[in-house]
């Protein structure tokens, strides 16, 4: 059996991202994904956090934003994403009503603050991530993204030491009668 090839590095991927260039969406993808359902792309930030949620975002520091409502602004993609902690994680929202805390941001700064490229202080002041509404819930979220240990989350939820976890096929046994 072929074996597949290596998959890069976290470390690997946190030096191409610092060579992420400058961009930003067309205008045009932004004004197509806004009339599209926000609920999907809703649910995967709800599940992904979820995820996260006692592995590496300690529940009990996000404790005040339980009941509060959020809004993650993709402001090139078009998208607007709702959600709240609830005692049970995190949940959808309806685009209903006023969010306690609006972030707003590019792609592109997104995925620098999420690559640790840049962190939430540089693009704040820079004045490429916008927070509106409750600043002490801002800080909140700024603090804890800046708590998490993100070498040791590599080390554990790395594609290769998610695939290395996985169970290994057994060897091709034909069935009887074929």
């Amino acid at each position: 059996m072929p074996t597949l090839p290596a998959l890069p590095s976290f470390a690997r991927l946190q030096a191409a991202a610092r060579r992420l260039p400058a961009f930003r969406l067309p205008p045009l993808v932004g004004r197509v994904v806004a009339r599209l359902p926000q609920q999907p792309p809703t649910l995967a930030l709800t599940l992904a956090l979820n995820l996260a949620l006692d592995r590496i975002l300690p529940r009990a520091d996000l404790a005040p934003l339980t009941g509060r409502r959020l809004r993650l602004r993709v402001t090139d993609a078009g998208l607007t994403l709702d959600f709240g902690l609830t005692e049970r994680g995190f949940r959808t929202l309806p685009a209903t009503g006023r969010p306690d805390l609006t972030l707003s941001a590019t792609v592109r700064d997104y995925l620098a603050l999420a690559l640790r490229e840049e962190d939430a202080d540089t693009l704040f002041f820079s004045r490429r991530l916008v927070m509106e509404g409750d600043t002490e819930l801002g800080l909140l979220v700024k603090n804890t993204l800046d708590a998490v240990d993100w070498d040791a989350l590599a080390a554990t939820w790395s594609p290769a030491a998610v695939l290395a976890r996985l169970p290994r096929p057994g060897p091709f046994r034909r069935s009887v009668g074929t």
